[in-house]
């Protein structure tokens, strides 16, 4: 049987977290600038990879985003990546950043 994840976000850690159960299976770091998040890192344990857990996570996190109403740097290659596959998000990137991100 699956587990469904549990995800918050962690403010005091600038990461969103993905649980599985009672253990921390994965997190994707942040910083806050004033134009927005940028997310830096993103990181699935190794007993927890292979799950689809990173692109769980991250649309989770661009969400929340979303409802704040503010924007995403995507530094983490992974959070670039998962933005190229996904226009339904590109909204969240300032313009003039996405040609850097190849976006």
């Amino acid at each position: 049987m699956t587990q469904t994840p549990t995800l918050r976000k962690n403010e005091a850690a600038h990461r969103y977290e993905i649980l599985l159960g009672d253990a921390l299976a994965g997190f994707s770091e942040y910083n806050v600038l004033a134009n927005g998040l940028v997310f830096t890192h993103t990181e699935i344990l190794p007993e927890f990879e292979g799950r689809g857990l990173s692109s769980t996570l991250v649309r989770h996190a661009l969400k929340d985003v979303r409802a704040m109403g503010t924007r995403v740097i995507p530094v983490c290659p992974f959070v670039a990546a998962f933005l190229r596959k996904h226009p339904e998000f590109h909204d969240l990137i300032a313009p003039e950043s996405r040609r850097a991100f190849g976006i």
